[in-house]
């Protein structure tokens, strides 16, 4: 086997003792992102905690599918495991990011069309089940395989070596490399990427501003349009034989005014 480069992590870098403790910490840090997320969600829009965390687990899972995959792919050849695992990184967050959104749309389009409610992403039903988290995680951690199996293949084109020397080749220090890699970089990204998918697979609660009557979508803003035209205009509906007698009245009452008044005096 070729040795590693001087600059490059060793073998089994990422799973060491440093390497451990850097992944714990980017959990911590990373998954804090979804938690302020929640709390910048407006206050009647606001999930539970529960649903919350049934939609955020989901990321938790899938997310540590796609980590753990790339540490064993790191380790498979004798290059730098650092610069192989950003590489991953890397496209899981372009290619794979896009990847996931497809899969995403076209299992929500399938659950929709075969009117499987519970495994619509973020409905649980009232009051939520756990068998419908369930059935939707692994769903959701199927699109995982499937984004992680197509950026395995990509992986497999040549001329990947070069990328790699030029990404880390000019870090001196293995411990400084390990920490870019398995923190700095993929905090950023993570960061970005949860807050994207939490938008995808949450339940739109924008839907629920519209309101079904007879039938039809009514929103709140053009029922509250059509009250106001129905109070501005003239009430048509009073009874026909009230009006009548009511317009006849005044017909007579004006009579009776002018008509002559007489006096006898005695």
């Amino acid at each position: 086997a070729a040795p590693r480069p001087a600059h490059g992590c060793g073998s089994g870098a990422l799973l060491g003792r440093f390497g451990v403790l850097l992944q714990a910490l980017l959990a911590l840090c990373a998954f804090s992102t979804l938690m302020l997320k929640r709390f910048k969600e407006p206050k009647a829009e606001r999930r539970p905690w529960r649903i919350w965390f049934y939609d955020t687990s989901k990321q938790a899972i899938g997310a540590l599918f796609i980590h753990f995959a790339n540490v064993f792919l790191s380790d498979l050849t004798e290059e730098d495991p650092c610069s192989l695992y950003l590489i991953n990184f890397i496209l899981d967050a372009t290619l794979g990011m896009l990847l996931i959104w497809l899969g995403v749309k076209v299992v929500s389009w399938i659950v929709q069309h075969k009117k499987y409610t519970y495994l619509v992403f973020g409905e649980y039903g009232d009051p939520p089940q756990a068998a419908a988290w369930i059935g939707q995680c692994i769903l959701y951690l199927l699109i995982m395989v499937f984004e992680k199996t197509v950026i395995s293949l990509v992986l497999l084109i040549p001329g990947w070596t070069k990328l790699q020397q030029m990404l880390l080749g000019y870090i001196p220090s293995p411990q400084l490399e390990l920490v870019l890699v398995m923190f700095v970089v993929p905090f950023i990204v993570n960061a970005i990427m949860f807050w994207v998918v939490d938008s995808l697979i949450m339940r739109k609660y924008k839907q629920k501003d519209t309101l079904d009557i007879n039938g039809s979508i009514e929103t709140p803003r053009a029922r509250r349009t059509e009250e106001s035209q129905v109070l501005l205009s003239p009430d048509m509906d009073f009874d026909q034989s009230e009006s009548d007698q009511d317009i006849s009245g005044l017909r007579g009452t004006s009579q009776k005014m002018k008509q002559p008044s007489y006096q006898v005096v005695i």
